[in-house]
């Protein structure tokens, strides 16, 4: 391959050593920097709980299939980060499931917003597919995530923060002015 022909914009690099973003040129338009470092995607995570667990927590399972608007609820809270109470988004869920039916598609962003910030893979099939098809498992499973990583679902997002902020607080050891002394 003549070496005005590469595909590559920085040529420091042969066909067999491909530069670190892969074997296709960079399609922003422009031309990196000579010795450029691009960083490699970071891989996806696996959930902490399979989809069909249920039952690992019977009393949230039990209030999903009863009532999967709270559930909801308390899920939309913690990951809007407090924008808007779990008590409205556990609102809108029942007035689009009461009039529509469709509640699962609404549901089903907020699986795709939780699975970005956490950096989740989309398993066991499309956030859409599990929604849709296993609603109450696909909540169960979200809650028990938010679970497992130290939040404390019924206290909601404020109640996390002041509980979180109060641990800080107490953990920090108190300072001492040195005392200059001659």
């Amino acid at each position: 391959m003549h070496p005005s022909s590469k595909p590559y914009a920085n040529e420091q690099y042969s066909e067999a050593q491909p530069p670190p973003y892969g074997n296709r040129p960079i399609a922003t338009g422009f031309t990196p920097a000579a010795g450029a470092q691009y960083a490699a995607p970071q891989a996806l995570l696996p959930w902490s709980t399979g989809l069909f667990d249920c039952c690992a927590d019977g009393r949230n399972c039990c209030l999903t299939c009863c009532c999967p608007c709270v559930t909801f609820g308390q899920i939309a809270e913690i990951i809007d980060e407090g924008t808007m109470s779990g008590t409205a988004s556990a609102v809108i869920y029942a007035v689009i499931n009461a009039t529509t039916g469709h509640a699962c598609l609404y549901a089903c962003l907020y699986r795709q917003k939780m699975r970005n910030k956490y950096r989740l893979e989309e398993s066991p099939c499309d956030d859409w597919c599990v929604h849709c098809f296993c609603e109450s498992c696909a909540l169960c499973q979200e809650y028990r995530e938010l679970q497992n990583r130290g939040y404390d679902m019924v206290m909601g997002w404020q109640g996390n923060l002041q509980r979180n902020q109060g641990v800080a607080m107490t953990l920090t050891p108190p300072t001492i002015e040195p005392v200059m002394k001659r």
